[in-house]
């Protein structure tokens, strides 16, 4: 006897039936949720504002630009790069790995 199964999205705020699943990407991180459509709406009108005068990037899912590698860092690197990104507002961890734009602010800081 054949089966046949159905898979339905359910909105991840209120439960109800879900019409999208939106993928967005703050702090380093990529996030998706799945919305309604009146959920959905609410989400990009609280974005809109920053969208709006964000910058698009080419990155991919790890969070690189594609083509793009790392340079290794020295400890005494990553001890500077951590006191700049805690005097200049950004979160960061006393150890373990730097994220990515906070390593990207601090080069463009430093040329400039």
């Amino acid at each position: 006897m054949a089966q046949h199964t159905i898979t339905q999205l359910l909105d991840d705020l209120d439960g109800s039936a879900a019409a999208e699943t939106i993928v967005f990407s703050i702090d380093g991180k990529s996030y998706e949720i799945d919305l309604n459509e009146k959920n959905a709406s609410k989400l990009r009108k609280a974005l809109e504002p920053y969208v709006d005068k964000g910058r698009k990037t080419s990155r991919t899912h790890g969070g690189r630009r594609a083509g793009s590698r790392q340079a290794a860092t020295s400890s005494g690197d990553t001890a500077m790069i951590r006191s700049w990104a805690k005097e200049n507002g950004y979160e960061v961890n006393d150890r373990g790995r730097i994220p990515a734009d906070i390593k990207e602010a601090y080069a463009k800081a430093k040329v400039a």
